[in-house]
């Protein structure tokens, strides 16, 4: 099983671009996850008659949501974080609005596992974000994966706004402190190692050099200087399942590239 996962930056930017469709006849993913789509679900018309199409889109229109395109048809759909999660992890108090009407989380669930689609939100540039993000969103997030995962394992992909460790961004000494790359957001992402989930990419490739997102200023993509902060994970149930997880840094069409993850089940 073929699971891919895509910070598509506008859903009706890459259409337009003409760039999804090939991507999607080239790689014929089983599952296509897609951040940061940008839309509502009447406004992009994707057109492919073999997948099955579930949205959860912002109430703030041309601005985060998810996406999960599936040749199989899931066995269940869900929007959001739960509310008793919500209610646990109050988010009301961030003021840039509620992130759980930010279209950031979309599950299916298939036989054997429950996928996760994430967009986590942006520090910003100011950091304004980092109490929602270490206080609320990444407990709140890992606490709704192990909660799925006392039903059947886990795999959660998407863009997670953060680079784990100084090998997964080109720069770290000069980025070290600054929006993706703070203590506080690098300990959430080690909570959900901590927790028992894979960085899968890691289980093949170590070392730098291997990124997701390129900055659109300075020609950083041509370059080569990124960052990896798009990820699939899996439940440690699933480890011997994955055959294979990949950086598909010659897709273009967005600032971030898709990254795949295969599965023997």
């Amino acid at each position: 099983m073929k699971l891919y996962s895509w910070n598509v930056n506008g859903i009706r930017a890459v259409l337009r671009k003409d760039m999804f469709g090939p991507f999607v006849a080239a790689e014929r993913p089983d599952v296509l996850c897609l951040q940061e789509t940008k839309a509502q679900p009447h406004e992009a018309v994707v057109d492919l008659p073999d997948y099955e199409e579930y949205w959860n889109s912002a109430d703030k229109k041309g601005y985060s949501g998810t996406g999960i395109l599936s040749k199989i048809k899931p066995l269940a759909v869900q929007r959001g974080l739960p509310a008793e999660i919500l209610a646990k992890y109050d988010m009301s108090t961030d003021g840039y609005g509620d992130p759980n009407a930010e279209g950031r989380v979309l599950m299916a669930e298939f036989e054997a596992f429950f996928l996760v689609t994430v967009y986590t939100p942006n520090a910003k540039d100011d950091l304004s974000r980092i109490p929602l993000r270490r206080d609320h969103w990444d407990p709140a997030f890992l606490e709704y994966c192990q909660h799925l995962e006392k039903s059947k394992p886990v795999v959660f992909c998407g863009d997670l706004n953060v680079a784990h460790t100084e090998l997964d961004l080109a720069n770290p000494k000069p980025n070290m402190g600054k929006k993706g790359f703070t203590q506080e957001e690098r300990a959430g992402f080690q909570a959900f190692l901590d927790a028992g989930y894979i960085d899968t990419f890691r289980i093949f490739t170590q070392g730098n050099g291997h990124y997701t997102w390129w900055s659109q200023m300075g020609g950083a993509r041509g370059r080569n200087v990124g960052w990896r902060i798009d990820y699939f994970l899996v439940s440690s149930a699933l480890r011997e399942k994955v055959s294979a997880a990949e950086i598909h840094p010659n897709v273009m069409g967005s600032d971030h590239c898709p990254i795949s993850l295969t599965l023997d089940l």
